[in-house]
């Protein structure tokens, strides 16, 4: 697990789980200047995979993302699961970087109770 997502820094090079989270990093930014007030103290993270039962679930329904409630003096946590979603999202960036953000959104709008498309207009839309 990385865990809560850092700044960004640019690298020289950077490596594919780098690039997923800036992914993140980004959608959860763009969230966050709209939403700002609603979205305070929410941590964004990114893990590899999601912890599961072995055959308790079959591949159509691995999760791409999960949110975790606020608890014990712990804010709420949105973790988005890079390999599940690089997986679904395939090998195109433009196809996986709106995945990121329909995942994103997703979530963002269960935590505050309204739909995906009030959270962004432009959620499930094939065009940026």
């Amino acid at each position: 697990m990385r865990g809560p997502l850092a700044p960004a820094e640019v690298p020289i090079s950077r490596t594919r789980a780098e690039r997923f989270d800036e992914l993140v990093r980004d959608e959860a930014h763009r969230l966050e200047q709209r939403w700002s007030r609603q979205l305070a103290g929410v941590e964004f993270a990114v893990e590899e995979v999601p912890a599961i039962e072995p055959n308790s679930l079959d591949a159509d329904t691995v999760p791409l993302s999960r949110l975790i409630p606020a608890a014990d003096g712990r804010p709420p946590r949105i973790v988005v699961y890079r390999r599940p979603v690089e997986a679904r999202g395939g090998d195109d960036e433009r196809d996986r970087a709106r995945l990121v953000r329909d995942v994103v959104v997703e979530e963002v709008a269960d935590l505050l109770g309204l739909s995906p498309e009030s959270i962004d207009p432009t959620y499930d839309s094939p065009d940026d």
